[in-house]
Order: C-alpha cells, then sequence, then structure tokens
C-alpha cells in the first residue's frame, strides 16, 4: 500500500470513533502508514527539573536495593546511602537485601537485614504466622497479565497484593531517605523539593513499569496529581550514563586485569569515548540480564541507543533455583517443599550460607565449599524420613557432593560451577546471538555492571566468547553503577536522545475495503460502504529509532455527540510488519481513553487530536479538542483490569 493510496482511505479507529473527513482526504495526521511525528524541544524538560533540590534515586533490585541521592547544586557529588545495619560475611553491604516482613495482621514491621534478623530470630511456633518476603520483584516480570491485583506468595505460603508489598517496600525507603537528608540538611526535608527516579529493567513490558508507577502513588512516594515527581529509569540506561563518564582509575579492564591502561587517569571511558564510539552494556542483576547498545553523540555526551533493549529472566537467582533443584534431587522434592513451609526461617539460613559460598566460586578454584546446614534442616529430615542426612547424601547419586564430619555439605569446585551452567550458557548465548545483528557491529567496549557481573565465573565466560573483538570494562563499584547513573538521569533525562522501541504498538481501524488486496473475510458493509476490519494502524514499529520528545499523532471522532469518553483498545507485536490485529503474535495490550466530557461544542463533528509520545522510559498521551483548543483529559493504560 502506497503513502498516496492510504491517505485517501478513512479510517475508523475501533469501530467507536467515526472517521474524520476533514482530515482523511490528503492529510497524514491518520494515514496508516505515514505517521506524523514532531519534535518537541528539549527545553521544556530542562525547566521541569530546576524545581527540585534534590534527586534521589531508588534502585529496587531482585536480591537487594538501595538509593542514591545528589542535590541539584552539586551535580557531581553523588552520594549513597548511610551503611545498613546487619549484613552478611564476605559481601558488602552498601545496599541491602529485597527483604521485608509483614506482622500476622500484615502490616508493615521492616526491610532489608532488619527484616531477615527479627525473622530469623522469632520462634518457629510463632515465625509460621507472619509474612515475610524476598525476591518478589521477579513477579512483575513473569505475570503474563500483570494487574493491580496481582497476588505474591509469603515464605509461609499466605497470599498477599503485590501492589501493598511494593508500596511498603518504597514508602520505607522515602522514610528513610528522608531522614537522612534531614540530617543533612538540619531541618525537616521537604518530599515536594525530591525528585524521585525509580530504576526498572529494560526489558519489563510497559505493565510492569506502570505497576512500579502504581505503588509509588500508592506508597505517598509521589502524588498522582503531580506525575513528574516521578521519573522510571531503565537499568542499564542508567548504567550506560554512569560508565561513559568513567576515569581509568575506577574501572578494570579484564583484558590486562589492570586499573589503568596505558591511558592517563584522567581520560574518560577510554578516552575511548570518542564521536560515535559504540559500546554495550550487560546488567547482570539478581533477577533479569538487560543489554542496551548506545552510541556517544559528543559534544554534549548525549547517547543514541542502537539496538532495542532485549535480554531476559537469567540473573543470579537461576543459581539459587539450580541449587534448589539440587537439594530435591538428594533429599527429595516432597521434604524440601514441606521444610520450606514449615521452617521457613531455616530455609532462609540456608539460602544466606549457600549465597557466600556462591560468590566464593571461580575457574581456578581446586578446594571444596563447604555450606552449613541448618540444625533444624538436619533434624527435621531425620522426623520426615526416619533417617539421617548423612545417609541420604550417601544413597543419592549426586557424586559432587559429600557430607563432611562438621556437619556441612562439602560441594566440589566443579559442583558449584554446574549450578552457574545454565544461567552463564542463557546469557552468553544471548550475548551471542546480539552480537550478530548488523546494527551491533564495532562495538568497542562491553561493559558488565549488576551485581552478578563480580562473579568470576561469568566474566571469564564473556571473555571467551568475545575472542577480544570488544574491550571487557569492569566498574570498580560494579554493584552501585546503576544507583548512581540513575541520580544523573534523574538530574538530566534528556541525556538520551534517541530510543528504540521495543514493540510494535498500533490500533484497530477500519479501512475502505480494496479488491484483490484486502483478504474477502474481512470484509464489513456498513450503510452500503464496503469497509476492511481489523486493519493495524502502527503508531510505532519494533526497533523502530524515536527521538527524545517526538510525537505519534491521531485524530478521533466520537460516534455520539453525546459520549463522554472515547475507549480505544492498543495492540502489540514484536514483528516489525503487522497487517491486521487478528493476526497471530499480536496482542491488547492497554487502552487509550479520552475523556471528552465537558467538551460538547456546536461544531458539527468533534475531533480530537490524541499525541503519543513513545520515545521516553514511559509511553505518555495528551489530547486536544480541536474545534475549542481545549486540553482533553487523555491516559493510556497498560495494566489489566
Amino acid at each position: 500500500m502506497t503513502d498516496k493510496q492510504a491517505a485517501t482511505e478513512e479510517i475508523v479507529p475501533d469501530a467507536m470513533a467515526n472517521p474524520s473527513p476533514a482530515k482523511s482526504m490528503g492529510d497524514p495526521g491518520i494515514t496508516p502508514l505515514s505517521p506524523s511525528h514532531t519534535q518537541q524541544n528539549d527545553t521544556d524538560q530542562v525547566q521541569s527539573q530546576l524545581s527540585f533540590v534534590v534527586v534521589v534515586a531508588i534502585d529496587f533490585g531482585t536480591t537487594s536495593s538501595g538509593y542514591a541521592y545528589a542535590f541539584t547544586k552539586e551535580p557531581e557529588c553523588i552520594h549513597t546511602m548511610r551503611r545498613w545495619e546487619g549484613g552478611d560475611p564476605g559481601v558488602s553491604n552498601q545496599k541491602t537485601p529485597t527483604t521485608i516482613l509483614l506482622t500476622p495482621d500484615r502490616k508493615f514491621h521492616s526491610f532489608g537485614y532488619a527484616a531477615r534478623d527479627f525473622y530469623h530470630d522469632l520462634d518457629p511456633s510463632e515465625s509460621k504466622h507472619w509474612l515475610y518476603l524476598e525476591k518478589f520483584k521477579m513477579k512483575l516480570h513473569t505475570t503474563a497479565n500483570l494487574s493491580i491485583d496481582t497476588d505474591l506468595h509469603a515464605a509461609n505460603g499466605k497470599r498477599v497484593k503485590a501492589l501493598d508489598i511494593f508500596a511498603y517496600a518504597l514508602a520505607f525507603f522515602k522514610e528513610q531517605a528522608l531522614k537522612e537528608l534531614s540530617d543533612q540538611t538540619g531541618g525537616d526535608f521537604d518530599n515536594n523539593d525530591v525528585r524521585w527516579v525509580i530504576t526498572v529493567p529494560a526489558i519489563w513490558k510497559m505493565p510492569a513499569k506502570q505497576f512500579m508507577r502504581e505503588a509509588a502513588y500508592k506508597s505517598g512516594l509521589v502524588c498522582r496529581e503531580n506525575p513528574e515527581q516521578l521519573i522510571i529509569s531503565l537499568e542499564p540506561e542508567a548504567a550506560s550514563i554512569y560508565c561513559r563518564k568513567l576515569r581509568l582509575h575506577q574501572m578494570v579492564d579484564l583484558a590486562t586485569q589492570t586499573t589503568q591502561n596505558g591511558f592517563s587517569p584522567t581520560d574518560n571511558a577510554g578516552s575511548a569515548a570518542n564521536q560515535g564510539d559504540r559500546y554495550v552494556v550487560v546488567d547482570c542483576g539478581g533477577g533479569t540480564v538487560d543489554l542496551t547498545v548506545h552510541q556517544i553523540r559528543l559534544p554534549e555526551g548525549h547517547l543514541k541507543e542502537l539496538y532495542k533493549a532485549s535480554g531476559g529472566p537469567y540473573g543470579s537467582i537461576g543459581i539459587d533455583y539450580e541449587f534448589e533443584k539440587l537439594l530435591c534431587k538428594i533429599f527429595g522434592q516432597d521434604f524440601i517443599d514441606q521444610f520450606k513451609i514449615k521452617r521457613p526461617a531455616a530455609w532462609v539460613d540456608l539460602m544466606i550460607a549457600f549465597e557466600s559460598r556462591k560468590r566464593a566460586a571461580a575457574p581456578e578454584r581446586t578446594n571444596p565449599l563447604n555450606i552449613n546446614l541448618p540444625f533444624s534442616f538436619i533434624d527435621y529430615y531425620k522426623k520426615f524420613r526416619g533417617h539421617s542426612v548423612e545417609h541420604a547424601l550417601r544413597k543419592s547419586n549426586v557424586d559432587f557432593v559429600k557430607w563432611s564430619s562438621q556437619g556441612m555439605l562439602r560441594m566440589s569446585p566443579d559442583a558449584m560451577n554446574s549450578l552457574f551452567k545454565p544461567t552463564i550458557d542463557h546469557i552468553i548465548q544471548h550475548l551471542t546471538e546480539l552480537f550478530d545483528k548488523p546494527e551491533v557491529s564495532d562495538i568497542k567496549f562491553l561493559f558488565l555492571v549488576g551485581g552478578f557481573a563480580e562473579s568470576p565465573l561469568l566474566q571469564q565466560a564473556v571473555q571467551n566468547m568475545l575472542q577480544g573483538r570488544s574491550r571487557i570494562i569492569i566498574p570498580h563499584d560494579v554493584g552501585l553503577t546503576i544507583l548512581k547513573g540513575a541520580v544523573l538521569f534523574g538530574l538530566d533525562p534528556s541525556i538520551i536522545k534517541v530510543r528504540r522501541s521495543p514493540l510494535t504498538y498500533g490500533v484497530g481501524v477500519l479501512n475502505r475495503f480494496v479488491e484483490g488486496k484486502h483478504p474477502p473475510e474481512k470484509l464489513l458493509v456498513k450503510d452500503g460502504t464496503r469497509w476492511c476490519t481489523d486493519v493495524f494502524d502502527t503508531f510505532i514499529a519494533a526497533d523502530q529509532s524515536v527521538a527524545l520528545g517526538e510525537m505519534v499523532k491521531r485524530s478521533y471522532t466520537p460516534a455520539k455527540p453525546s459520549q463522554q469518553v472515547i475507549v480505544i483498545h492498543v495492540y502489540c507485536s514484536e514483528k516489525e510488519r503487522v497487517g491486521f490485529i487478528s493476526e497471530p503474535g499480536v496482542r491488547k495490550c492497554g487502552t487509550l481513553r479520552l475523556d471528552v466530557s465537558g467538551t460538547e461544542s456546536t461544531a458539527p463533528r468533534r475531533e480530537i487530536q490524541t499525541l503519543m509520545q513513545f520515545g521516553d522510559t514511559e509511553i505518555r498521551a495528551m489530547a486536544v479538542d480541536v474545534s475549542t483548543g481545549r486540553t482533553v483529559k487523555a491516559s493510556i493504560d497498560f495494566l489489566s483490569h
């Protein structure tokens, strides 16, 4: 279909709005194949951020969380939060575990180490009534039809509303950060002076991002009337913003294992970050691995995304699941399931013991790793099975795991490495596919960030895969890279000028039926006019470049003069070219609502012009009644109701 043909066809979005003849004759505003994009000036954004005194970023991770902040008057000086109480052996505790504890009557009790330690000290008869949650962030990635009512399971098996848990966690961070800011400034710090930033994986779909925003509203972090006070930052983007400013003494080059590499320490990320340099950021977290491909555009050092964000649920908790599978193989799935419900605090202890050994795994390690089994595990197993843990280990045909005389599980390095293998294989496969893409050529650096990036096993695997094609750089404070980058993003959200749309978005419309071009089963005859139904009107295609502030324009007309609300279903697909909303892989993913109440006018046809923005970390919609010039309340909703 040529643009000309398209331009003369009438469109009725979703059969709920009538075509507007004024617009359908040759105006690209509503033709399916030539959406008009308008550039908006970035200055609006710069203005909006000056009203904040401080930017606070919350890195809400799968396994650990934290916050950092910078005052707008001293943007170069990023403060990471105070040291937390508690802490684990062998784990640097600048961040706190993402664990939350609710009282038996479901009130918030504590977060982080405090939650874990308190839960651990409860008597088993009591602890089974308390609600303890960990690693719950992944639920937002794995739930297909995420809604406000999605549930999570606490350690004791009881269900709680995910929105409540996320809101409690954000409220906790709000309180901690404001307390620290008040102490710093010597007065009560006003929340209205804070711009909040929350980090999420770039591969998250819109519903999960919107869920985070809803939780922020519920927690009182920001109010719904002032949405600009919160911005969502994509984790690998934040890391990228931070990495491009790195000085050489702040990073390790894996090829040489040296901090400096023949450049002077004042050079930027390799004095390499020259005009047009391309690099990949691999953010390896607890839950997901997220990859972004960026190019630096000088002189301002703005960033341009070269390929849509990709990745998957290949974070370090995959290793914990492999360990759990190993325990099931040795002691029986029935016992492990039962033990987790009946002795939840002891299970948490066992996983903490595993965590510190997991961090000791390395390619050249030869001595075994010992994991303490909690006494109640040994005791409960004997009651459950009638024989000892030692007997179970002898009977199981798992060669690499033995029972040590000190009452520990003794794992050979091979056994530990095999727990890492499935997760690392996923990451390497993904990287290999990414580097085969034509858009991903001439990559100068690969930045490895996130907590899992500290793993020597992962570092070695990435090195073996790249074979020297790109330099692998690991920032010194690799676990805090995202946090610091998110603060920089909050100080200047317009730093990323061009993004790639992860999906194709559009709506279903009616087009004039053309014999021989449209499938006969799509024919609809209405008042003597022949229409083709289910036509997919593309707003933006997957992997299409979209600049910050760029708008997609469409016009819609209420079907009846008395209509109060226009509701338009938004569809999406991973495919770049979509013809019909009925094609496989196309799904309804959201709703565009235009509240046209109070805009009644004497004009014979009311035309509502809608502007949608896809170049930011969240999709936004605005609308105007053309005849009166009044703003129409427009919202785009991606959560299932």
